[in-house]
């Protein structure tokens, strides 16, 4: 049974506490309230470090920037068109180096050409061919194939089959006469037709008749050329006759600095007679 002593002291027990227990009781509170302010205390927002731009600025900050951004893109711009003028520049140098070196390849080509082309014409030119003028009498069959075996292969030979009682026939020596005079490179031959073996009816109805040969190889063939001449001819019309079968070569495209050379040469020859 609880008496009234207890009862007050069991109430003071509730609220009354020794020095000692007050003592732990202020620690145990002080350890509380410490964790609770180590709880409570909020943590700080990181500090970012200064770019050197400001996100509050004001109206005319904002225009700095934006000028100050022009003016990088301005500068960027001209830094980017610099850059490919010089690309450019160099690229276009770089070309015209190139075509300088084709242009002087091909002019050293054109150069070589030229040169062995000047030797090669200095060659022909300075060719001793032989020079004849005058019409050969060839006696007999040897010294018809001596003069067509035996001779320089750039000479044309011309041989005129003849009978000395046929008109024709006499017409056509006095042309090639002519002619041997006119075309001194070549080389024109007579022969009576019954000296080289040739048929009776030949003879007759044969000549005149032209034999044209070069290299040893008989490249034209005329026999009775008074059927396209007729009885009366001239040495011009020996001469066309000639040039249109492609025995002679027309003097008049020959260029004249090649008749002067050869005039020239027929000129010293005659000289050294």
């Amino acid at each position: 049974m609880t008496t009234l002593e207890d009862k007050i002291l069991g109430e003071k027990k509730h609220y009354y506490c020794s020095s000692s227990e007050s003592g732990d009781e202020s620690d145990d509170g002080s350890d509380n309230e410490v964790e609770a302010r180590s709880v409570e205390v909020p943590s700080l927002p990181e500090v970012n470090k200064w770019d050197g731009v400001s996100s509050n600025t004001g109206p005319k900050g904002v225009i700095r920037d934006w000028q100050r951004f022009k003016q990088l893109e301005t500068e960027k711009r001209q830094e980017d068109e610099l850059e490919r003028l010089n690309l450019a520049k160099t690229l276009c140098l770089d070309g015209d180096k190139r075509d300088e070196d084709m242009d002087l390849a091909d002019d050293q080509f054109m150069v070589e050409f030229r040169k062995k082309r000047m030797t090669e014409i200095a060659e022909v030119i300075n060719r001793r061919e032989p020079n004849f003028g005058v019409v050969t009498t060839l006696a007999n069959g040897s010294e018809f194939l001596d003069a067509i075996d035996n001779e320089d292969k750039s000479v044309t030979i011309v041989v005129h089959l003849y009978e000395e009682n046929v008109p024709t026939c006499k017409i056509m020596n006095r042309c090639l006469d002519s002619l041997a005079h006119q075309y001194t490179k070549v080389k024109f031959c007579k022969m009576v037709g019954s000296t080289a073996g040739i048929s009776h009816r030949f003879q007759i109805d044969g000549v005149p008749a032209l034999l044209a040969y070069k290299e040893g190889q008989i490249i034209g063939n005329f026999v009775r050329v008074v059927d396209e001449l007729g009885d009366e001819f001239y040495d011009g019309d020996v001469e066309n006759f000639l040039i249109e079968h492609g025995i002679l070569l027309d003097r008049h495209c020959v260029p004249n600095y090649i008749q002067n050379n050869q005039d020239a040469d027929e000129d010293s020859d005659w000289s050294l007679e």
